[in-house]
């Protein structure tokens, strides 16, 4: 049985990010394609984070600081907190979401417990489409997003905010 998707769709990995991360279809959407680059960071899928940048936003240590970010983090959660456009008929779209994550930890170091480090990346980013696919162009940091007390946690360890970081 094939495993769930990173970008925490619910579906199979199989058939959500992976034929988007693989090179045989391109993401429809905004959203697919930013749940299909937070799979891609994840996976190490490096060439595929490059690729689906806008072309004309590229910038000299781009790739050096892809690997970096993949080789030092652990991205636990993702959120979609909002989209804008996007969709398989615009050529625009903007997704909200928020991230949780944490620095990797050295193999010889002790287990880290679930909530050892966690932090979170919020962020509005941009998208255009041009010729059929869709872009990342950059995004804006934003506060870090806080659920209601009662809602489950950002950071995916399935217990309420309040009683996790709240």
């Amino acid at each position: 049985m094939d495993r769930q998707c990173p970008c925490g769709s619910g579906a199979a990995f199989a058939a959500c990010c992976q034929p988007y991360i693989n090179g045989t279809a391109h993401a429809p959407t905004a959203e697919a394609l930013m749940r299909s680059r937070y799979t891609a960071f994840g996976e190490g899928a490096a060439d595929y984070l490059y690729d689906t940048r806008d072309p004309n936003a590229h910038y000299r240590d781009e790739r050096a600081e892809i690997l970096q970010s993949i080789n030092g983090t652990e991205w636990l959660k993702l959120t979609i907190l909002a989209t804008q456009k996007g969709g398989a008929k615009d050529d625009e779209g903007v997704v909200e979401f928020a991230a949780a994550f944490r620095p990797k930890r050295p193999k010889f170091m002790a287990t880290a417990t679930p909530d050892d480090g966690i932090k979170q990346m919020r962020e509005r980013s941009f998208f255009i489409r041009d010729e059929g696919r869709w872009f990342y162009i950059d995004g804006d940091q934003l506060d870090p997003y806080r659920p209601k007390p009662n809602e489950p946690c950002w950071c995916g360890s399935g217990k309420k905010t309040k009683k996790c970081h709240g």
